[in-house]
Order: structure tokens, then C-alpha cells, then sequence
């Protein structure tokens, strides 16, 4: 017998049953005649006991110990994956040797365990800024710029940051509020346009400051421009200054009209003006920066991306299915609105997704079954995922919140 030593606990097994494993470690062990080799396999020998300690866990162990007895390797749900996975390898033991259902359960939990992983890896590095502090040290006005660092990025370490943080949200709600009323025929006047115009200045400047200070507060130019929120922030600033050169291009045209409003409607440049306009509306995303809902409504869709792809494709596949059929039932109506497939996507979108606007329906009652079977499967589909993406949102929100609250 060979008498093993693991962790403090005596394990006996004979010679010629670990021999019949040449490949693992104990098996090597047993068919080994050299010392030295022998000494290499194990942390320690007891010589008066002839006792081959291994400084391994010795309750895995029992399961290593009932594998050379019976060739089953038997896999407990209450042992840890990782845990498990690095014992047998060191072993020399392949998982091979277990049960196929406890391998397909093992590997199941096995995979749970990297997901889970995964994600709170990527939760961290949600909430992880750009920088740290201690990345500024011995660089150029390292103390300066670890200060204006603290104030606009860490919204925690000071009063003024925190302060800083609440007027970033006020000028954003401030800048959506102005851009909604600037469309108010009531405030299309000389008053009204003069105040709508001063608003977003002052908005734009604010903007302008708080990313010119996170540009020079950031260590490294490079991963500034590749941040998403720095991204947004430009976004946030460019409408207002490409407006203003749009702008000055038109008054260049006014020589040439009699009237603005026809340099508008005549002009090119005045079509362009109105999506720049438009594209403030993405102002409204720089609340995600101090909103831990909207990163963890973001962290969410990036997450089940594969569910929320496969979700577009069942409604896609219902869209052509439904059309065609309602085509089919209703093309030979006098007066349809269902004229061809394409002309049927409309009301079956609208169908699917249960809104029913009524501006397209069937006439005939096998029209009507098909309509019938149509906001069914919508019914169903757009249920499948729902509690899904909710019970995904609120476990992210609660860790991303308990993650913050933290640090």
C-alpha cells in the first residue's frame, strides 16, 4: 500500500490500482523506482512513517481517493467549479472520468460561474473612471490636473464636485427644455428666439468648459477620444458652433434674396441647420454620466444583445409571415389597403406589437383570423423577454448601486 498524506489526513491505496492510471500524478508515484522523481511529485516525505505528504485539500481529496477505487470521478454540486477544476488538474485527473451527467451539470455551473464573473468584471469597469488619481503622478501639473480630475470626474470627493455634477444635469434639462420650447409657435417671436438664443449659450459655454476641463485633466489623449462619454459630450457641444457657421454662410446669401424665409426654403444650408438643431436632442444622454439607472439600462442591452437581436428577428419573421397572409385573404376586397405584401409590413408592425392604430384593418372574416392569430403571437412574443431584461436591469442596478455606494 502506498500511504498518502494530504492535508493532514491518511489515504492507503494499493500499488497496482494507481499503476492502472499511469498518466496521473499518484500513478506516476506508485510506478516511479527513482527517489528523486518520486520526491518531485509531492511536497514533503515523512521517512519513519513512508508517508508521502501532499499539502492539498484533503475533503476534494476523498473524491480523487473513490475515483482509484471504483474509476468514477463523482462531481458534487455544493463544490466550487474553479476550486474543483484546479484540484483534478493538479491531480492529473481529466473530468473525462466523471459521469456524463454530472459532467454536463458540472460544465453548466462551470459556465454560470465565468458569466458571472464576466459581468461583475464589466459592472467594475462600468463604474471605473477613465483615469485614477495616482495615474498623475510626475507628469506635467500632475497636482493641477489631479484636482480638476477630482472635481469634474469624482462628483464624491468635495462639495464643489458634487455641485459641479448637479449643474451638468440642470444645464441638460435646461438645454431640452429650450430646445422643446423654441418649437412653441407662441415663442417663435423676436422675445422669444432672442431668450431661446441666450439659453443655449450660456448652455453651450458650460458644456464647452466642462469638456475642455475634462481634456485637461485626462492622462492620456488617447483614451479621452475613445471614452463613449466624452463622445457624447462632444456631441453635445458641436450642434451649437456648426450652427453658428451655418448661420454665418447664410446671412452671407442674404445680399442675393429679398426675405430670410426664402433663403430658408431656397437654401440648402437651411435644411442642414434643422438636423444640427435636431442633434441636440442627444444632450439629453450626458445625464448617463451621473445616472446609475441609465448605465445600468445600457449595461443591460449590451448584455443581452444576443436576446435582444433574436427578439428584432422573431419580429421580423412574424412581420413577413403576417403580411403575406393578410395579402392573400384581402387583395381581392374592393377598396383594401392591402394592395401588396409590402403595403401590409405597416399593420402587421402595428399588429405585433399589440398598439393597433386602426388606420389599416381586414374585411373579411378570414382576414380577421389571421389578424386574430397575428396580435396573439405578438401577445406572446413581446412577453417571452420582458421579464428577462426586467430581472437582468434590477440585478444590475442593485449591483452597480451597492458597487458605487462602496467605493
Amino acid at each position: 500500500l502506498l500511504n498518502i498524506n494530504v492535508g493532514g489526513k491518511l489515504f492507503q491505496i494499493a500499488y497496482k490500482v494507481l499503476a492502472q492510471y499511469p498518466i496521473t500524478r499518484l500513478g506516476k508515484l506508485a510506478l516511479y523506482t527513482d527517489p528523486v522523481k518520486r520526491l518531485q511529485l509531492c511536497d514533503d516525505y515523512l521517512v519513519q512513517k513512508n508517508e508521502y505528504f501532499f499539502d492539498r485539500d484533503p475533503s476534494i481529496f476523498h473524491y480523487i481517493f473513490h475515483f482509484y477505487r471504483s474509476g468514477v470521478l463523482w462531481v458534487m454540486d455544493e463544490m466550487c467549479p474553479s476550486n474543483f477544476v484546479e484540484e483534478i488538474e493538479y491531480w492529473g485527473i481529466h473530468l473525462k472520468y466523471s459521469q456524463r451527467c454530472c459532467r454536463i451539470l458540472f460544465e453548466e455551473k462551470q459556465d454560470e460561474l465565468n458569466e458571472y464573473l464576466k459581468i461583475q468584471k464589466d459592472l467594475e469597469a462600468e463604474l471605473e473612471p477613465l483615469d485614477s488619481g495616482t495615474q498623475f503622478d510626475g507628469k506635467f501639473l500632475g497636482h493641477f490636473r489631479k484636482t480638476i480630475w477630482n472635481l469634474i470626474e469624482n462628483p464624491y470627493s468635495s462639495v464643489p464636485a458634487k455641485i459641479i455634477a448637479v449643474m451638468s444635469s440642470f444645464f441638460v434639462l435646461i438645454s431640452i427644455v429650450g430646445m422643446t420650447l423654441s418649437t412653441v409657435e407662441e415663442m417663435k417671436n423676436k422675445t422669444g428666439k432672442m431668450w431661446m438664443e441666450q439659453m443655449e449659450m450660456i448652455c453651450a459655454i458650460f458644456f464647452t468648459s466642462e469638456y475642455l476641463m475634462r481634456l485637461i485633466s485626462s492622462s492620456s489623449f488617447k483614451n479621452f477620444l475613445r471614452a463613449a462619454f466624452n463622445a457624447i459630450d462632444l456631441v453635445a457641444i458641436l450642434p451649437f458652433y456648426i450652427q453658428i457657421l451655418f448661420e454665418n454662410l447664410d446671412e452671407g446669401d442674404m445680399h442675393y434674396h429679398e426675405e430670410l424665409h426664402k433663403v430658408e426654403n431656397v437654401s440648402k444650408l437651411g435644411k442642414v441647420l434643422k438636423l444640427i438643431k435636431l442633434m441636440r436632442i442627444f444632450r439629453i444622454l450626458k445625464l448617463a454620466r451621473h445616472s446609475t439607472g441609465l448605465r445600468a439600462f445600457s449595461f443591460t442591452m449590451r448584455q443581452c444583445y444576443q436576446q435582444v437581436c433574436c427578439l428584432l428577428l422573431f419580429i421580423a419573421m412574424g412581420v413577413f409571415t403576417f403580411s403575406a397572409l393578410i395579402h392573400s385573404v384581402e387583395h381581392d376586397v374592393p377598396g383594401t389597403d392591402f394592395t401588396s405584401i409590402p403595403y401590409a409590413w405597416w399593420w402587421a408592425a402595428v399588429s405585433l406589437s399589440t398598439v393597433g392604430y386602426g388606420d389599416t384593418v381586414p374585411d373579411t372574416i378570414l382576414g380577421r383570423m389571421v389578424a386574430f392569430v397575428c396580435i396573439s403571437f405578438g401577445i406572446i412574443l413581446n412577453g417571452m423577454p420582458i421579464s428577462i431584461l426586467y430581472n437582468k436591469f434590477s440585478d444590475y442596478y442593485a449591483k452597480l448601486k451597492a458597487h458605487e455606494t462602496s467605493q
